[in-house]
C-alpha cells in the first residue's frame, strides 16, 4: 500500500469513528447559505480534530502541520467530503491567512499567529470588498495611518460581504497606506484584532434569509505597527497571493460535494419525470461532463485559478436553475417559519445562494480579464 493510500485509509477510518460517536448529528450540517447551522457545535468538532492533528494536515511540519504531500491533501478533502463531515469554519484562517504568513510573513508574525489557526482558537475573516471596490479590488479606499507616538496602525474605513466577521477574532485587511496613491500602489495587508473599539460589525441579510455574509465598519481601529504582511506598500502582491491560496486543492473537497448535487439532482429528475424531457437529458449530462472537466483539471494542476474559479461558479449557478426546472412549480413554495419569513429546502437553498458563485473571490467579469490579458496576452481593457 502506498503512502497516500496509507493516508486516506488513516484519514477515513478516523473520521467513520469520529463521526459515528458524539459527533454524529453534524454530519452534512453547514456549508453556504448554512453557515448558521450548529456553528458552535462545529466549531467544537474542529478543535476536536485540531487535538487529533487533523487541522492544516498541508502545512509544514515546523509550523504545525503534518506536511502532507499535494497527493495526501486531496485524499484528505475527498475523504472529509465523502464522509459528509461538517462544513470547516476556520477555512479563511487556515487555507487563506496561513498559508499567506507563511510564505510572506515574518518569524515573530507566525510565531504569534499560526499556532492559534492550528488550534482553532481564533478565526480569521477577510477585509478585501468595498462598496465602490468589489470585483475592482485595486480601487480600495480604506485607508491606514502610522501612528509612531503609539507603534499602530490607525483604520479607517468599510469592508463588505465579510464572510463570518460576526464570528472572527482577526482580520486580514487590504488599506490604502500611502495617501494620495491610486490603483494597484500603496496598499498594505494588515492584521487587525476584530474585538475592540472602532469595529462595528452589521450582518446582511441575504436572499437564503441567512446572514453569512457582514459588513465591517473601522472607525479610528488599531493595530499593531508589526502586523503588516510583506512589506509596506506591497498589499496587493500580498492580498493576491491569497487568492491563489484560496483556489488551492481543497476545492477538490468542494468537487465531491458537486458530485453529490449532481447525483441527488438525477433521482430526483427520475422522480418528478423530468428525466423523461430530453432538453433535461442533455442538461443533465452537460453537468456530469462539465463536473468531469472541473476534476481531471484540478487533479492535473494545469488550469490557471481563474479559469478554474469561473469554470465551477458557473457550473454550479446553472446546477441551481437546472434544479428548479426539475422540481417544476414546487420550486416556487417556501415553508412558513416562525423563526423568519420562510424555510429553504436544499434545492431552493442551492438555487438563490449559488448566484452568488460568480461574484464572490473575483466575479466572471473580472476572472474573464484576466483571462484574457495574463493567459492569452490580449491588450488591457481601457480605463476611463
Amino acid at each position: 500500500m502506498s503512502s497516500v493510500e496509507e493516508f486516506r485509509t488513516e484519514i477515513r477510518d478516523w473520521l467513520r469513528e469520529q463521526l459515528g460517536g458524539e459527533f454524529a448529528g453534524l454530519k452534512g450540517r453547514g456549508g453556504p447559505g448554512r453557515e448558521h447551522e450548529a456553528f458552535a457545535e462545529r466549531l467544537a468538532w474542529e478543535r476536536h480534530m485540531a487535538a487529533h492533528g487533523w487541522t492544516c494536515v498541508g502545512w509544514p511540519r515546523e509550523h504545525g502541520g503534518r506536511g502532507a504531500s499535494i497527493e495526501e491533501q486531496i485524499a484528505f478533502h475527498e475523504e472529509y467530503a465523502l464522509a459528509d463531515a461538517p462544513a470547516r469554519v476556520n477555512h479563511i484562517g487556515e487555507q487563506l491567512l496561513g498559508p499567506t504568513l507563511i510564505a510572506y510573513g515574518t518569524e515573530e508574525q507566525q510565531a504569534r499567529f499560526l499556532p492559534p489557526i492550528v488550534a482553532v482558537q481564533e478565526l480569521w475573516c477577510q477585509g478585501y470588498s468595498e462598496p465602490d471596490a468589489g470585483s475592482d479590488l485595486a480601487n480600495v479606499r480604506t485607508r491606514a495611518e502610522l501612528d509612531p507616538d503609539r507603534g499602530t496602525w490607525r483604520v479607517n474605513g468599510q469592508k463588505i460581504w465579510t464572510s463570518l466577521a460576526h464570528e472572527s477574532q482577526w482580520c486580514f485587511v487590504v488599506a490604502r497606506t500611502a495617501p494620495g496613491s491610486r490603483r494597484h500602489a500603496g496598499l498594505s495587508y494588515l492584521l487587525v484584532p476584530m474585538d475592540q473599539p472602532g469595529v462595528e460589525v452589521r450582518p446582511i441579510v441575504q436572499l437564503t434569509g441567512t446572514s453569512e455574509f457582514n459588513e465591517v465598519f473601522f472607525d479610528d481601529a488599531r493595530t499593531d505597527a508589526a502586523h503588516v504582511v510583506g512589506a509596506v506598500g506591497d498589499g496587493w502582491r500580498i492580498a493576491m497571493a491569497t487568492l491563489g491560496f484560496e483556489r488551492g486543492v481543497s476545492t477538490l473537497g468542494q468537487q465531491v460535494g458537486f458530485a453529490r448535487e449532481l447525483a441527488a439532482l438525477v433521482e430526483l429528475a427520475r422522480h418528478t419525470g423530468a428525466l423523461a424531457d430530453p432538453l433535461v437529458q442533455d442538461r443533465l449530462v452537460r453537468a456530469w461532463t462539465g463536473l468531469e472537466a472541473m476534476r481531471a483539471h484540478a487533479r492535473r494542476g494545469d488550469v490557471s485559478p481563474s479559469v478554474a474559479k469561473n469554470h465551477w461558479a458557473r457550473w454550479h449557478r446553472d446546477l441551481g436553475e437546472l434544479a428548479m426546472d426539475v422540481r417544476g412549480a414546487a420550486a416556487l413554495l417556501a415553508v412558513p417559519d416562525a423563526r423568519q419569513p420562510y424555510e429553504l429546502d436544499d434545492w431552493q437553498r442551492l438555487f438563490l445562494f449559488a448566484r452568488a458563485d460568480t461574484i464572490y473571490a473575483g466575479s466572471d467579469e473580472i476572472q474573464r480579464n484576466i483571462i484574457a490579458e495574463r493567459e492569452l496576452g490580449l491588450p488591457k481593457e481601457v480605463r476611463v
